[in-house]
Formats: C-alpha cells, structure tokens, sequence
C-alpha cells in the first residue's frame, strides 16, 4: 500500500503531496496525523517553505467517510478534532505555506486550502464547504478573514459551489496558474521567501496572523461536532437525493 502523504524534502523548502488519488485524497486519520507530524517536522528544522498540492485529479475531497457505518460518534468526533488540530498548526506556521489546488475540493479539504498564506488554483478548479450541512462549523473563521464576512455568510449558508474564478475575485485565490507552470509558482516562491531572513518572516507573520490562533475555532469545531446525532446528520447528508 503506498504512503497517503508524500513529502520531498529541500534545504529551505518541504513538497507536501496528499496520495490517496483513488479516494480524491480523502482525509483519512493516516493522512490527518501524516500531516500533523510532517508539518511538526518542518517547523522542528526550521523549513521557511511548506507547499502543499495533491495526486491525482484533485487536491482534497475533505473528511474520509468510508469507513462511516463502523466508526462510533466519538471515533468521528476524535477524527474531526484531529483534523482541526492540523489545520491550526498549518494556519500558525512559521514557514510560509503555499497550497496549489486542482480539481473538486470539498470541506476539509478546502479548508487546508484556507489554511495556507499563499493559494494558487489551476483553471477550472471549484470549492465546496459542505459541512455545515451536518451541523460542522470547521475551519469558518479562518475563511472568514480571507473574504470577508458577507462572502464566507452566502458561500457557507448555501454550501454551494464556487469556482476558481469566484475565489480570485474574493480574495480566496491569489492566482490562477496551470499544474504545468506550477514549477514556476514555486520557484518564485523560494525567490520570494528569501529576501526575508528567518526571524524577521516569524516575527511578521505573528503580526499579519495574530488571530489564525484560536481556541474559538476547536471549541466553535467540538460545540458543532459534539450534538447528538452526528452519524445520523452525515448519512442524511451523503444521502443520494
């Protein structure tokens, strides 16, 4: 079986590849805590560049709801809290994180995308933040600060589709670049994230990011995650009109 989480390693920057293209790259508990240590890794060294994109034909379809019929309401709970633990550590980092997205990304999934400082889309890439559907309030605040309040109330409230061309006008994309020249998006970030030495990137990030760290989102996260009934909520969400 192959790694879900592939991670190339550079002196100043480390390649995150999510690897379950089979499953869109669900995030299954193997992937969530692959990422959680890798990310704890980079910051340990000192990696100024964390990049992030997925196999496949997507980047994240969001939460793994394969094994949903076995888990009991606390394992989701626990896998939920997990989640939101990782994606807490990505918005604080130190190093600047740059998400290259494809494809259909979904809840979770869409949320590492709003997780990272730097967040480029491929043409015809769309977001979705479905979770609200079964009550799950994940990852809002953090959307929230990047398009504003009246864009996160219509796009959350509706949990409707938005494209790639939506998110750059909203702010949630900074740019539109095709997978082939994703290899010139990232090495204008290194050029990019040289010019500041390392302390002085640290230094202004907790500055620009004061408020990425929350105990609001986990409590906001476990309050939603926590109502009876949660198995019962995703099933009637997963369920085929």
């Amino acid at each position: 079986m192959s790694e879900p989480l592939i991670i190339e390693r550079n002196e100043q920057w480390w390649t995150f590849t999510l690897n379950r293209p089979e499953k869109m790259n669900a995030l299954s508990p193997a992937l969530v805590q692959a990422l959680t240590d890798g990310i704890q890794q980079a910051h340990q060294e000192n990696i100024s560049l964390l990049i992030f994109k997925g196999n496949g034909k997507n980047f994240c379809a969001g939460f793994d709801f394969t094994d949903l019929e076995t888990a009991s309401e606390g394992d989701l709970l626990q896998r939920i809290v997990q989640i939101e633990i990782m994606l807490d550590l990505l918005a604080t980092s130190p190093a600047m994180t740059l998400a290259l997205c494809h494809g259909r990304n979904f809840g979770a999934g869409a949320d590492i995308i709003a997780s990272c400082k730097r967040r480029i889309a491929a043409n015809g890439t769309t977001f979705r933040f479905p979770g609200i559907k079964f009550g799950l309030i994940l990852g809002t605040r953090r959307f929230q600060n990047i398009v504003g309040t009246q864009n996160a109330l219509d796009i959350l409230s509706s949990t409707r589709t938005f494209d790639a061309s939506e998110a750059l006008g909203m702010g949630f994309m900074q740019a539109l670049q095709d997978q082939d020249q994703w290899p010139q998006v990232i090495e204008q970030a290194q050029t990019n994230n040289a010019i500041l030495s390392d302390i002085t990137r640290r230094n202004l990030y907790k500055v620009l990011y004061a408020n990425a760290e929350s105990d609001q989102n986990l409590a906001a996260l476990v309050r939603s995650a926590a109502a009876p009934g949660l198995k019962d909520r995703i099933r009637a969400y997963l369920k085929p009109n």
